[in-house]
């Protein structure tokens, strides 16, 4: 993550008094959302036990849970543990009275925070819409949950990860965000937080953000909670990037080795009517390779490859979309002291927690991820008050999540973009104009955005 975009997002929330503490959960039990079916690699028939390509793909019935901070805290008397300043220091002077006098609420309702899931697919809106028709921002994070009640935890060094996503509706500015956190199992889980992981606690990011919450407990001393996180995709419909974040005991690359195609000179790659056309839904693939080809091994590589319309796209880089411990290090002056990709691998063997988040940027913009150098975006087109005026119901959709060994978990015609041949290099023309997608505004008084409708539908006006 390019910013410490998670501590605005705190403070967004801690503004809006939605709080989440470590309290022990009230009579009304967290529903959280069923995603069915995600898949995973099923161990083969070796006395190994280890996951094979050839032992196949099972489905699995998975939940996935909101962050703790979207939740009520109240006493039994049901008056508020917090206010409109933040923690109602009388009932929370500390963790242990706090925990004593104060109840987490289940969150009953997904979509207010603007959630569903439909069979495999995981929607996520940016807004809700109030009574009087005003967009209310929600910007929703969620964790992939395990059948214990504890975190599904990723094991993906030597693996891969695959997914579907539709980022169609979502702007400049926004961000679309599928990540892995080194979050702990349980959420933390202690005497004074017993819900855990099944009420979404825990969180922590190499952004090491200063919450009020930490582990689901106050946080008293206001340290921040570093973690090693990997960035499989950030990305909207105009730019995109994917990013390690190793550690150490006490700090993190927090700007880290990201590979943006667009950052690279390949502007035309990704986009509506790019090579990835952001106009529909596509694949990603995002493979974690080892020196010697087992889990067991140094991660030295991350490959990324994409699918759409059935059809492994080849990259615009003769070398294929890869990240390297090598290209690591020469692109970011911070990596190698942090361990880089062998840091990053270790993580990923011992286990990340899947993290799937919408979010704008009121400080920057989101200029890091798509203006300038990064994208085709101005430098205010990501205001979050132009996002809410003129695309309220921007949201990403996730799908067909799957992990496994390396090629079992995807099938496509076409050939591999990290061994094709291009004759293409990198290009200075501008990108192609952006298109609206079915339901999406396309013109307007003050409208900054796309005027053309993705084919093969047309522009109708209701209004100005």
């Amino acid at each position: 993550m390019a910013l410490n975009f998670r501590s605005v997002l705190v403070t967004a929330i801690l503004a809006s008094c939605q709080f989440a503490n470590a309290q022990n959960p009230d009579d009304q039990a967290e529903r959280k959302l069923t995603l069915i079916p995600l898949f995973r690699q099923i161990p083969g028939l070796q006395f190994s036990g280890k996951c094979t390509t050839a032992g196949g793909c099972v489905a699995k019935e998975r939940s996935v849970v909101i962050d703790w901070v979207y939740h009520w805290f109240h006493t039994e008397d049901w008056l508020s543990c917090t206010t409109s300043s933040g923690v109602n220091t009388t009932l929370c002077p500390d963790q242990a009275t706090c925990a004593s006098n104060c109840l987490v609420q289940g969150a009953s309702n997904y979509s207010n925070y603007g959630v569903s899931t439909s069979g495999d697919s995981l929607t996520m809106y940016q807004y809700t819409i109030n009574e009087a028709g005003e967009a209310q921002n929600a910007s929703p994070r969620l964790y992939l949950l395990g059948d214990d009640g504890d975190y599904e935890m990723l094991q993906l060094l030597g693996q891969e990860l695959t997914f579907t996503v539709d980022l169609s509706t979502l702007p400049c500015g926004e961000n679309g965000a599928l990540y892995l956190g080194e979050m702990d199992k349980t959420g933390g889980r202690n005497e004074y937080n017993t819900g855990g992981a099944s009420f979404g606690s825990g969180y922590c990011d190499a952004q090491c953000p200063v919450q009020v919450w930490k582990n689901g407990t106050l946080n008293t001393d206001g340290s921040g909670y570093c973690c090693n996180e990997m960035d499989i995709l950030e990305a909207n419909s105009r730019a995109h990037s994917f990013t390690p974040h190793p550690c150490s005991d006490t700090d993190c690359d927090r700007g880290g080795c990201g590979l943006n195609p667009y950052a690279k000179g390949y502007k035309n790659f990704y986009g509506p009517g790019g090579t990835v056309d952001t106009s529909k839904p596509f694949t990603v693939i995002t493979q974690f390779n080892t020196d010697d080809g087992t889990t067991a091994g140094t991660m030295t590589s991350i490959t990324r490859k994409y699918i759409q319309d059935g059809k492994l796209i080849a990259s615009a880089n003769p070398s294929g979309d890869l990240i390297t411990t090598e290209s690591c290090n020469a692109a970011d002056g911070d990596a190698a002291a942090f361990g880089s990709l062998t840091t990053m691998g270790k993580a990923l063997a011992r286990g990340m927690v899947l993290t799937f988040a919408i979010w704008n940027d009121a400080g920057q913009f989101m200029n890091w991820l798509d203006a300038g150098e990064q994208g085709p975006c101005s430098a205010t087109e990501g205001n979050p008050a132009l996002i809410a005026q003129n695309h309220p119901l921007t949201h990403v959709i996730f799908s067909n999540i799957r992990w496994g060994d390396i090629g079992s978990t995807f099938s496509a015609s076409g050939s591999d973009p990290t061994t094709t041949t291009s004759t293409s290099a990198p290009t200075t023309t501008s990108s192609p104009a952006p298109t609206q997608s079915q339901w999406g505004q396309c013109d307007g008084i003050g409208w900054s955005g796309p005027k053309t409708c993705a084919s093969p539908y047309k522009c109708t006006k209701l209004n100005d």
